[in-house]
């Protein structure tokens, strides 16, 4: 497998710089997997759209949180678990919901527990969710706009988890703290 590069501002191709230079302002650093997604400004695009897209649903920080992170456990994404983990610290979510979902041990509310059944079943089933998965998230007090949402969530996190596997993205020092494996 050749290596991939991952880009600096400096490097990137012209598309991706905006979007790079936005990161440093942001975060004071290009991350890793934006480096690496900087190789295909569409790509690059794509991704912080749908985050932006994503981050702006019905979910509040600890429900973003957990489709996030089922998601990112499920695909056993060693960038993301430990990158999403930070990103739930900054938003304030309870540790115990992190630490429960990084270890795919049981939620501390049904909701968010059914939220997070229904997030494996969309992945594992790959959108051909059971009735009764369906119902049981309906049940817990999401509707049809929420299962919309986990879709947009899901979509976002494939380009992620599927980049990082490729290309074996590097875990960035701001988030090595959080460091992950299955």
């Amino acid at each position: 497998m050749s290596e991939f590069k991952i880009h600096t501002v400096e490097t990137a191709p012209a598309d991706s710089k905006a979007i790079l230079e936005g990161a440093v302002k942001q975060m004071g650093v290009v991350p890793n997997l934006f480096g690496t997604m900087a190789e295909s400004p569409n790509l690059l695009k794509a991704y912080t759209q749908l985050n932006e897209l994503f981050t702006n649903t019905s979910f509040n920080a600890e429900e973003l949180t957990v489709v996030w992170q089922t998601i990112n456990v499920e695909h056993e994404c060693h960038y993301c678990v430990p990158a999403h983990t930070a990103i739930a610290h900054s938003m304030k979510v309870d540790a115990a919901i992190t630490d429960a979902l990084r270890n795919d041990t049981a939620l501390p509310t049904a909701k968010l527990q059914a939220l997070k059944d229904f997030t494996l079943s969309m992945v594992r089933d790959r959108g051909n969710v059971p009735a009764a998965a369906m119902e049981a998230f309906f049940s817990a007090g999401y509707g049809q706009q929420q299962v919309l949402e986990v879709i947009l969530g899901l979509s976002q996190k494939v380009i992620s988890n599927y980049v990082n596997h490729v290309a074996e993205t590097p875990v960035d020092p701001m988030f090595e703290s959080f460091a992950w494996k299955k």
